[in-house]
């Protein structure tokens, strides 16, 4: 056996789990902490906030006396409340409760009043879904926002270069169409045929003049999917798409009708990657993937494709983004994920989409990995996505999950008493049965999905 050949194998192993690791800690944080802090305040005691499960590693116990550790296995967290026979919060046998003081019985979480049980259930998934929007709200307002009018901010590199447009141009039309915003200046380009070269009436320095310039899409990656056929394929952002087996690709539209009917059939591709000469193309083979692609307004298009996306061949003028503007696009994106999610596995059951796109741990462990490879930017986005995900699958009405204690919650406060302890133990086996056969489901997704 080739020890020194497995290396890059065994980094590539390391890299995944701690990305991994790293995302579920502080979704997992996060969302232990809104139980926590909550119960806190609604006068249920804490006695352990644990990172991890396992062997203590270290920890420190504060003032309020709960004892917060980092233990050895780094797969969740949990909190234990007063009164708790263990960290799945099981009620404490009865002899144990019945030597509680009525004070001490009423900081634990089975002898707390009802709005106090639901309000530290329901914290946790809330918790998650508040990390998602503050995430999307700061991408948003460090991203900034396009100004109105379309004006060159700065150029993307392009193997032609970008023509005679520079920045600081306003563009005022393409090819004698106006183009006083950027709805316009999209479908003006849309409505030409492809070519390499167009004419821009551009202001610049206060006068017009007009010049050659790139198509407005050029068939440059300005982002790879994590765990695409783009990234198996060793494309980068950057990379501009000149040819697809074998006819020239000026647009990004191109790019896609070629991808689109490959069939998912292997594709030669020559590109050119910053650095390289204008001339200078280097060949890949990507085999585009069949795709159930979520829409804004629900449901699913089940195309071929790379896993990338394309932009202007120049990124626009920004303005600052308002925190109320990048609050409620935070608040539209995270609407949109949990839409999609639910449209998603709806259309999994009935059938109308591959039941593939549910994946499990290892398939969440390897689309983190390849996010955190793509940079910073993409795997905080990424953790918010997934943590708009974890709050949404524990609001699901299953026993063990918080959802399914919401229910238990909702039960007693329309019969006047909560569900007898042996109702409760079958319905949480029966929950947890159902959690660990759709774990399963994932995990063979993950090893036996393309």
């Amino acid at each position: 056996m080739d020890l020194i050949g497995l290396l890059p194998d065994f980094g590539n192993l390391l890299y995944t789990i701690a990305a991994f690791v790293v995302a579920l800690s502080i979704i997992v944080t996060v969302h232990e902490f809104g139980h926590y802090i909550v119960g806190r305040w609604s006068g249920i005691r804490s006695e352990v906030f644990s990172i991890g499960f396992g062997p203590r590693l270290f920890s420190r116990v504060d003032r309020h006396g709960t004892r917060w550790q980092v233990a050895l296995l780094p797969l969740g967290g949990y909190v234990k409340f007063l009164g708790d026979a263990n960290a799945a919060s099981a009620k404490a046998d009865e002899a144990e409760m019945a030597a509680l003081s009525p004070e001490d019985r009423r900081h634990t979480m089975h002898g707390a009043p009802l709005w106090a049980r639901a309000a530290t259930v329901a914290a946790g998934p809330v918790f998650n879904f508040i990390l998602a929007l503050a995430i999307f709200t700061g991408v948003f307002l460090y991203s900034g926002t396009a100004t109105d009018r379309p004006e060159v901010g700065s150029l993307f590199d392009l193997p032609g270069g970008s023509g005679a447009v520079m920045v600081g141009d306003r563009i005022l039309a393409v090819e004698g169409m106006p183009t006083p915003d950027y709805e316009a200046l999209d479908q003006a380009m849309r409505s030409l045929p492809p070519a390499p070269l167009f004419d821009y009436l551009v202001e610049r320095a206060g006068q017009q003049i007009t010049v050659p310039g790139p198509v407005l899409y050029p068939a440059r990656l300005a982002g790879i999917g994590a765990g695409s056929a783009a990234m198996d394929a060793g494309l980068k952002a950057g990379d501009v798409l000149v040819r697809a087996e074998g006819k020239p690709i000026y647009g990004f539209v191109e790019l896609q009708n070629a991808v689109g009917a490959s069939g998912g059939q292997p594709m030669t591709l020559e590109i050119w990657r910053p650095g390289m000469a204008a001339d200078e193309t280097m060949t890949v083979t990507l085999t585009p993937r069949s795709t159930d692609l979520p829409l804004r307004d629900g449901g699913f298009e089940t195309r071929f494709l790379m896993g990338a996306n394309g932009n202007f061949f120049f990124a626009p003028q920004t303005r600052p983004t308002g925190l109320l503007e990048a609050a409620g696009d935070a608040v539209g994106e995270v609407r949109f994920i949990i839409v999609s999610s639910l449209s998603g596995l709806w259309n999994m059951i009935t059938g109308a989409i591959s039941s593939c796109n549910l994946r499990g741990p290892l398939g969440i462990a390897e689309t983190s990995a390849a996010a955190a490879s793509t940079g910073a930017g993409n795997f905080i986005w990424f953790i918010a996505v997934l943590s708009t995900a974890v709050g949404l699958l524990n609001l699901f009405p299953i026993p063990v999950l918080d959802g399914g204690h919401l229910v238990f919650h909702a039960w007693e406060a329309v019969t006047g008493k909560p569900p007898s302890d042996r109702v409760l133990n079958a319905l949480m086996t029966v929950g947890l049965a159902l959690i660990l056969m759709l774990m399963a489901f994932g995990l063979s997704n993950d090893l036996f999905c393309p």
